[in-house]
């Protein structure tokens, strides 16, 4: 049984699109135009890599078939929210078949509940005749990264969270990610970005590149909030003899008067394209620039996720991987 790294080829991603106005008061048809791209770019860039765009209705799965290329297939699946980073499905290979892990999921610690996440996963992998391994604690997909080869980095601010697990100790969390993912060794992050609702989920701070290296921010503003965060994340990776590049920090990004968690490292790993959000910030060339220098075999294209952020996460946290067999 192994959790493949995002790297490793996928045969498919599931992908949630925005349809509920409730939760996306402001800027839901241009939320619906980035999630629209971000699946456009994965499927136009092929390989083989099928792209399943996950829609909650038939009103919206009419809405997306407007805007997505014909490679795109739709399905339709009741859910709350669109991040099936967390709520979907991790899909690990074992004697070239799929497992599918779902978790329980309780809305982010019981903040955001919603009809329809807590078994999506489970559905989705039905959809996709999967096996399936259900596993009775809560974990989100965004809160751990792991490097193909039984590594894995998290936060212990998300998964110790006394919201999550009634304060499971690190050795059952370790334990758990064991029987549950094949993990060999974790690498415990103290906390996530400031503004991030998920309680500092790893995937807007820290991810492999390789199997020995991470990429982590590294501020150049005086006012990013989050400095101090970036440097130590960056002393516990490297403390464990893993190797570091840095990447372009978004820097203070307020929606309204709130620090948002804008995050360049929220990017998507395709089989030939990595897709890097955008946000209007200074800089966003230079963060496309530097991870297409990290994948030179793939295309790095820059999307726009300033109406994704308003939600609360950008094309990582939307997406879920099924690798290859």
């Amino acid at each position: 049984m192994r959790w493949p790294a995002e790297w490793e080829p996928h045969e498919a991603v599931w992908i949630g699109f925005p349809g509920d106005p409730v939760e996306w008061p402001i800027g839901l048809s241009e939320a619906q135009s980035e999630v629209a791209a971000f699946a456009n770019a994965v499927s136009d860039a092929g390989a083989g890599e099928q792209v399943l765009l996950v829609c909650r209705s038939d009103a919206d799965a009419n809405i997306a078939t407007k805007m997505v290329d014909r490679s795109v297939r739709i399905i339709v699946e009741p859910f709350g929210d669109i991040w099936l980073r967390d709520t979907g499905p991790i899909v690990k290979v074992a004697e070239h078949k799929h497992i599918a892990t779902c978790f329980e999921f309780n809305g982010w610690g019981r903040k955001f509940e919603m009809s329809g996440d807590h078994d999506i996963g489970e559905r989705l992998a039905n959809r996709l005749a999967l096996t399936r391994q259900h596993c009775n604690w809560v974990l989100e997909g965004g809160a751990i990264e792991g490097n193909g080869t039984g590594l894995i980095l998290t936060t212990e601010q998300c998964v110790l969270n006394s919201n999550r697990n009634n304060n499971i100790p690190k050795p059952e969390a370790e334990a758990n990610l064991n029987a549950s993912l094949g993990c060999e060794k974790v690498i415990w992050l103290d906390e996530g970005l400031k503004g991030d609702h998920t309680d500092g989920h790893i995937d807007n701070l820290a991810r492999f590149i390789t199997k020995s290296t991470v990429a982590i921010p590294l501020s150049d503003q005086a006012d990013d909030p989050n400095t101090i965060v970036f440097e130590a994340a960056t002393k516990a990776c490297t403390d464990a003899g893993l190797g570091v590049v840095h990447l372009p920090s978004v820097g203070k990004y307020l929606v309204g008067k709130d620090v948002a968690p804008a995050s360049y490292m929220n990017f998507y790993i395709g089989n030939n394209a990595v897709i890097v959000p955008q946000y209007g910030a200074s800089n966003d060339n230079r963060a496309v620039d530097s991870i297409a220098a990290l994948f030179p075999d793939r295309k790095t294209i820059g999307l726009s996720s300033k109406a994704l952020l308003r939600g609360g996460g950008s094309f990582h946290c939307i997406s879920q991987q099924i690798p290859g067999a």
